[in-house]
């Protein structure tokens, strides 16, 4: 009754992990760039296996009942998303999808430091500077360097060049790492990029599409789908648990009642 018990707790615990990681996809469904997350779910083996118990003290039935689940590796889906014409001169999307606009970051020690992002949304700070629409970060050159800007109209070409009265006033630092699925979310759309994603290099062809934005990678009809099963997945688990409560109640309070 105990391993039952056990094995439907995890069953709760792991399903409401999926639960959580699909809200927050759905709740991003129009967030321009948004990456979703696939919850990764691993089976757990038969505690005697687990534990290296010898085959003396195993029991066939309880190891035919398996050991649960684990919450597994959380990882990042970077398909590209549906790309929405906008007709503004400095909103960007990227055709190819190991590819990333650079921008500046600051951490709450005042360290900065080089994120990356697909939300290519750009626009001119009051400081005439080339920052993101959403949290005004600074977009890098090439060099790691700020783009800086004049007073006149500017757009962004197909290369990736920015333009200022059709001047050249600098060029759009567009990267890729080795393992993409390996970056790490900062959250308001900006990636970290760990030592094991491998380091940043510059991407020739990723498909600079000016006028253009990136929808959200979240297929929202899909994702309801996943959060009704993972709902569904927790009450099961928790009816389960219920009933292995009432069997434990059962064998202490009646079966095991002396009787005078």
């Amino acid at each position: 009754m105990n391993y039952g018990l056990y094995l439907s707790a995890s069953g709760v615990l792991t399903n409401m992990y999926r639960q959580d990681v699909f809200s927050n996809n759905l709740a991003n469904a129009r967030t321009v760039g948004f990456k979703p997350d696939i919850a990764g779910i691993s089976q757990r083996p038969p505690e005697s296996v687990e534990d290296g118990f010898g085959f003396d003290l195993r029991q066939d039935l309880l190891d035919k009942l398996g050991g649960g689940v684990f919450a597994g590796p959380q990882h990042i889906n970077f398909d590209v998303g549906r790309l929405e014409r906008t007709e503004n001169p400095l909103d960007v999307a990227l055709e190819t999808s190991n590819a990333f606009f650079a921008v500046a970051t600051t951490d709450a020690n005042g360290r900065t430091d080089v994120a990356l992002t697909r939300d290519g949304r750009f626009t001119r700070s009051g400081d005439n500077f080339l920052v993101t629409m959403a949290g005004g970060r600074k977009v890098l050159d090439a060099s790691d360097a700020p783009i800086a800007l004049g007073t006149g109209p500017i757009q962004i070409d197909r290369s990736g060049r920015v333009l200022e009265d059709g001047e050249e006033v600098g060029r759009l630092q567009i990267a890729e790492v080795a393992n993409p699925r390996l970056l790490r979310k900062l959250g308001s759309n900006l990636f970290r990029i760990p030592e094991s994603a491998g380091a940043r290099r510059a991407v020739e062809n990723a498909g600079v599409l000016p006028g253009f934005v990136e929808s959200s990678g979240t297929e929202p009809i899909r994702s309801l789908m996943k959060m009704i099963k993972a709902t569904s997945a927790v009450s099961g688990n928790g009816r389960m648990i219920r009933f292995h409560d009432a069997l434990m109640d059962r064998a202490v309070n009646t079966l095991g009642r002396v009787v005078a």
